[in-house]
């Protein structure tokens, strides 16, 4: 198995691959692969950060790290927004979405970045070091659940006096 970034070729595919993987979600909108395309198309994407999981040629999972900011008294603070994540149904609960969080984790990190937030179920996104953003002093203007809304330090310290609010997009 291979972890990767993402190849233009391949968006039809990762489409498909992500509007599959959401039909079964719990909490989906139903347009999560209309996101992917439009956080492509927008100023936060980050191609490097745009992973395929794959073996033998078979895309098997999708995972996103896109620029957001925390808006604060004190001006922007660049972090990441992990959004989305799948796994092909037929291979979920077999590690591959761990393997794609900490890659991305890993690779985020090698390139300079500090922090990624996420809305997602805290029992899943926990044993990565994600906790509660309110925790950093970060709050979010989008609406959703203050317990799903996580924030994680890839470099200690490195939302240490960071307060202000998120809008994550939409």
């Amino acid at each position: 198995m291979l972890i990767r970034p993402e190849h233009p070729e391949e968006f039809a595919t990762i489409r498909d691959l992500v509007e599959v993987a959401f039909r079964t979600a719990p909490h989906a909108d139903g347009d999560e692969h209309e996101y992917v395309d439009r956080l492509r198309a927008g100023p936060a994407y980050l191609p490097e950060l745009a992973l395929v999981l794959e073996d033998n040629g078979v895309l098997l999972g999708h995972i996103m790290l896109t620029r957001l900011a925390v808006v604060g008294a004190s001006g922007h603070y660049p972090v990441l927004l992990l959004s989305p994540l799948c796994v092909r149904l037929d291979r979920r609960n077999q590690g591959l979405a761990s393997r794609l969080i900490l890659e991305a984790l890993f690779r985020a990190r090698a390139v300079g970045h500090d922090a990624v937030l996420l809305v997602g179920n805290p029992n899943f996104y926990q044993r990565f070091g994600f906790r509660r953003s309110t925790y950093f002093g970060i709050s979010n203007v989008s609406g959703f659940a203050e317990e799903n809304v996580m924030a994680c330090e890839l470099v200690p310290g490195a939302l240490c006096g960071v307060r202000g609010t998120v809008s994550f997009p939409s």
